[in-house]
């Protein structure tokens, strides 16, 4: 680290450097004044950082909440990498590595107030505003997740497995509610790789079968179009938006002894259908949510979900081969 820099390795593997604390007067995003300077410089970039869009004291709420609820919960929850229930799996410093999938669906008997701070966060007027700014459109929340540890997301772009029924439409948003260290796993995007068209989901690079085929792809875009990566200073309550086909992931983890704690959420325009796999609509189930639509596609608080998920984690071997079969036949 020398100045503001930290030095670490990109995706594509060559060494970046990227700014290790926010600093104002060098901050690109602080200069966006307006509505129209915001959407500018999104539709040039494919993402754009709107710096304390969410209020500190919810982003403490929420913590706190995730430490006294979700943390020492020893069963079973829907996870985003894999999207099964799952245990906690944990790093050595003990921070949740397996981030929950849909923080709306989860039962509010045992996580109520994680639940409703997450939710809040996630529907902020704020956050509702700067989407309609971005889609000319209300918005409809179609998928979240929350991170504690860092996973170490692969580059890709969300449209090859979520997007709007209009391709790209979709927009997605990255909450800090913490300030993230530089090593502690940053968010980073591919600034332009929105305008890049890629092979769709399906034949030889469909998530069934063929998942590492695609990834390999998108570093291999990334290195012939010379692509830059670009992991910004997010503090507590900064939230990072971008395009549905931009290139973006988590940076490794070289600090481990620090967490990043996080919220995702998917969005696609109100008059739109959720379209996943490139393939399907997908049907949803919509409820008005502080003045948003919010889908909760597995919502634990039903009786027939809690029976699926017993089922899913009952025989999880089979079930996880059949439903790869099913998304085979619809990316075919």
């Amino acid at each position: 680290m020398e100045n503001n820099t930290f030095v670490i390795e990109a995706p594509h593997s060559e060494m970046i450097q990227i700014p290790n604390i926010f600093v104002a007067e060098n901050d690109i995003y602080t200069n966006l004044k307006t509505d129209a300077d915001i959407k500018k410089y999104y539709d040039e970039n494919g993402y754009v950082v709107l710096r304390g869009l969410i209020p500190s004291d919810l982003c403490d709420k929420a913590r706190k909440a995730f430490e006294s609820e979700v943390k020492p919960y020893n069963d079973f929850i829907y996870r985003q990498a894999s999207a099964n229930p799952e245990k906690h799996k944990l790093s050595s410093h003990n921070y949740m590595l397996n981030s929950i999938l849909n923080v709306q669906d989860l039962d509010k008997s045992k996580f109520h107030n994680f639940n409703e701070y997450g939710t809040q966060i996630l529907t902020h007027k704020n956050v509702q505003n700067a989407l309609q700014n971005l889609m000319g459109e209300p918005a409809k929340m179609v998928q979240t997740m929350y991170f504690e540890g860092n996973p170490a997301t692969w580059a890709h772009q969300d449209s090859y497995y979520l997007d709007a029924s209009t391709l790209g439409r979709m927009v997605a948003i990255w909450v800090a509610v913490e300030d993230i260290e530089p090593g502690a796993g940053r968010f980073y995007v591919y600034p332009t790789s929105h305008k890049i068209d890629m092979d769709k989901n399906g034949g030889d690079f469909d998530i069934a079968f063929n998942h590492d085929r695609y990834k390999k792809l998108v570093i291999d875009i990334i290195n012939k179009f010379k692509l830059q990566c670009v992991a910004p200073a997010l503090k507590k309550g900064d939230v990072l938006l971008w395009h549905g086909k931009t290139i973006h992931g988590s940076l490794k983890t070289v600090q481990p002894q620090f967490s990043r704690s996080s919220y995702t959420g998917h969005y696609i325009p109100k008059s739109c259908d959720f379209l996943q796999y490139q393939s399907r609509i997908k049907s949803m189930n919509l409820r008005e949510v502080n003045g948003m639509q919010v889908n909760f596609p597995k919502d634990q608080n039903q009786l027939k979900n809690q029976l699926l998920m017993k089922i899913e984690t009952t025989f999880p071997k089979s079930f996880q081969f059949a439903k790869k079969l099913a998304i085979k036949m619809v990316t075919k």
